[in-house]
Order: structure tokens, then C-alpha cells, then sequence
């Protein structure tokens, strides 16, 4: 048996496995539920660790597997007090990736999506890194082809990253991302950044009053804190490929 909440709970991690491999953050698993407090969130994973549908794995931070699904498992109400209350308040919105997943082929080996797919032809930069402006790293040769369903309005270009500094936030070493471009963005989503005109990083950005603090998906990485001058806006998140 179990309560809502453990399922609900169950069910993002399990996708968010298949996703990436990686478990999610208890950040992330507390705004997917709608939580205040990280609290419920560890007290619904001993819940689900007894009730033998994951158990955590040792010596990696909080590493979960998901030993079987609640098929055919009666679900109750939650009636603990405190995942109640924090229920009460809504979830902040936070990006989720949205993954095109597959084994790609074409001119450029690995770049090219199924032509059953609307697609349409971004330019391809190189993989980011420090030490040069996000317009250095293009190679004019280099396309990638993208469903057309990843993309917004506006002008879009794709990415190659490099590390593993946002790896909580589901983006891996490898990854493609799709960015929107734009010179601003709402504090909390994940951007393209140039920092003193030098040096660009894919962050998450969160306004502190004058300030502008880049935050990594992975607690190996400090945030770091800059004027508002001192960061300029190139792009946004918008959707991400990943390669098998």
C-alpha cells in the first residue's frame, strides 16, 4: 500500500531514471510534488525504501533504485501531517529538459533526427567552454537537424556541453541542448552566459537584488555570485538531445 504522495513520488524518480540515468535532486523531487521542505521529501523515500520499491545506493549521494513499480498496489490518501501542510502551497515552476532521445545519423554522424519528424536546421556550436564568447565557439559548417516541437519563437541555436557541473538538472556530459536566444531571462531558468565578455556557461541563473548568482546542478560546483553588469544573457533553455 501506498500513499498518494509516495507514488507520485515513485513515479518521477523512475522516469527521471530513464531519462538520464541519474536520480533527481531532493530539490527537484520536492518542487515536483509541490513541497515546501525537503523534510516530507526524505520522509516519503524511507516510506517507499520500507515498503521495498527503491532502496538507496551506497557511498554515491543520493543515488535511489527503483526495485519495482506500484502495479496492482492499493493507494490511500496521505494522512502525515506534514506533507500535508506543505502540500498546501503550489510548486515553483522549474524547467524539466525536455529529451529527444535516439541513435542519430546523417552527414553530421550523430546529428541528423528521423526524417518522420518535422525537423528544422539550427547551427551547431561547439562545446561550451571558457575563455571565448558563445559566438567563437560556431562553426559555420556545422548544423544539427531538431523536431520542430523542441522549439519557440525566436531564433534558436544548439549546443554541445561539456562537464558535469548541471548533471542534477539532467544534463549530462555530451548532452545537446537547444537555446532560445534572448538577453534576458526570469531568475531560475538555465541559460547561456557570458561572464565579463570572456567566459561562457551553461547555469542556472537566480537574481539576488544587484546581484546575479550562477548556480551549477551538481553540489561538487559553488555558485558563484557577480554584479548584474558583469553577466550578459545569450541564450535560453528551450530543449535538449541526447545521443545513445
Amino acid at each position: 500500500m501506498l500513499t498518494r504522495k509516495q507514488q507520485e513520488l515513485l513515479i518521477f524518480i523512475n522516469d527521471r531514471l530513464k531519462q538520464g540515468g541519474v536520480s533527481p535532486s531532493f530539490d527537484e523531487m520536492k518542487d515536483a510534488l509541490g513541497l515546501k521542505s525537503k523534510s516530507g521529501i526524505h520522509r516519503l523515500i524511507t516510506g517507499l525504501e520500507e515498503r521495498g520499491f527503491i532502496r538507496r545506493l551506497a557511498h554515491r549521494a543520493r543515488a535511489l533504485e527503483v526495485l519495482r513499480m506500484p502495479d496492482g498496489v492499493p493507494i490511500v490518501e496521505d494522512t502525515d501531517p506534514e506533507i500535508l501542510q506543505d502540500a498546501k502551497s503550489p510548486a515553483p515552476h522549474r524547467f524539466q529538459p525536455n529529451v529527444i532521445k535516439g541513435n542519430f545519423s546523417g552527414a553530421l554522424p550523430g546529428r541528423e533526427v528521423a526524417n518522420t519528424v518535422d525537423a528544422v536546421t539550427l547551427p551547431l556550436y561547439g562545446r561550451i567552454a571558457a575563455g571565448m564568447p558563445i559566438e567563437a565557439l560556431r562553426d559555420h559548417s556545422a548544423t544539427i537537424d531538431v523536431p520542430a516541437a523542441l522549439l519557440t519563437n525566436g531564433e534558436h541555436y544548439a549546443l554541445e556541453v561539456a562537464g558535469d557541473s548541471m548533471i542534477d538538472a539532467g544534463i549530462l556530459d555530451g548532452d545537446t541542448v537547444i537555446i532560445r536566444r534572448c538577453d534576458h531571462a526570469d531568475s531560475g531558468s538555465i541559460v547561456v552566459a557570458l561572464v565579463d565578455a570572456l567566459e561562457v556557461t551553461l547555469k542556472r541563473l537566480r537574481r539576488k537584488g544587484q546581484a546575479i548568482a550562477l548556480e551549477p546542478a551538481n553540489p561538487a560546483y559553488e555558485t558563484r555570485i557577480f554584479g548584474a553588469d558583469r553577466v550578459r544573457v545569450q541564450g535560453r533553455l528551450v530543449g535538449l538531445i541526447r545521443q545513445y
